[in-house]
């Protein structure tokens, strides 16, 4: 895939052409009845992160979320922090991360997860465009607030990239609206307040808000944040169309689990989603 044209600033001026699945298949998937699973896996925290990307998809993830490292993850927990920092310490940058990406090539949409100082590094339109040829279809930046978003997302829609959205569970009814209005591909409901982690168990916020989102948008509602396991994910999913499972995989891949050991997980996770 060609990358796209710069110019002497090194700002994309040509989008690139795009390639992989985009986000579109989850609402058909969601239409078809089946519970949506998306995992995560912070890029370039093993040698084989790519092997444990694809042992996910074939265990049953419908999209994969690529955390893109940075030093200062302000809504990530210890897990994904210390697997970023793990992976920063590795000498990996967005740059190596989409470099393994376009030799990728799987059935399900990549969505990279990452910070605005990343983003802003390079300027939107190039970083936009660097994801699209990557086959990165979507983009999830937490820190960019939805009043500051109009830049990226005109890049983003620019690039063909969906910009993914998150609503939590103190958003205003009217906010949330907005939040549905802009989100694409799905909207990520945040489970609990916080960072990101594994929780023994979740409060009742989490399917208040699933069904706040249910009732206001056609989007699929995918809840994250505090899933642990698959009674959990089961539990989610009887009022959202699917779950976010993050920092439950990478607690194994950090204490050297294998692709395959890793694949079994999201297995029993998809197992559950579908007996629910």
């Amino acid at each position: 895939m060609n990358a796209p044209a710069v110019n002497a600033a090194g700002a994309a001026t040509t989008a690139p052409e795009p390639h992989g699945v985009d986000l579109s298949c989850l609402r058909v998937l969601r239409d078809g009845g089946r519970k949506l699973l998306v995992t995560y896996v912070t890029g370039g925290l093993r040698d084989d992160w790519v092997e444990v990307l694809e042992a996910m998809v074939a265990a049953g993830a419908d999209l994969v979320e690529i955390g893109v490292p940075f030093s200062d993850p302000v809504m990530d927990g210890p897990t994904i922090q210390e697997a970023s920092a793990a992976a920063l310490a590795r000498g990996t940058n967005p740059g190596s991360i989409l470099d393994a990406l376009r030799r990728v090539q799987v059935p399900v949409p990549l969505v990279a997860m990452t910070y605005a100082n990343l983003v802003m590094r390079g300027g939107n339109r190039r970083f936009a465009a660097s994801l699209a040829g990557a086959g990165v279809r979507g983009a999830i930046i937490p820190d960019i607030p939805l009043e500051e978003l109009d830049d990226w997302a005109r890049a983003a829609a620019w690039a063909d990239v969906a910009t993914v959205l998150l609503a939590a569970p103190v958003t205003p009814d009217d906010r949330l609206a907005e939040l549905c209005r802009r989100s694409q591909g799905f909207i990520y409901g945040v489970n609990v307040m916080g960072v990101t982690g594994e929780r023994t168990s979740l409060s009742s916020s989490a399917g208040l808000l699933a069904g706040r989102l249910k009732a206001i948008t056609d989007l699929p509602v995918i809840m994250g944040f505090g899933v642990s396991g698959p009674e959990q994910a089961a539990v989610i999913a009887e009022v959202a169309d699917g779950v976010v499972v993050a920092s439950a995989l990478m607690r194994a891949m950090l204490a050297g689990e294998d692709p395959d050991q890793i694949g079994e997980r999201v297995a029993a996770l998809r197992k559950a989603l579908d007996a629910g």
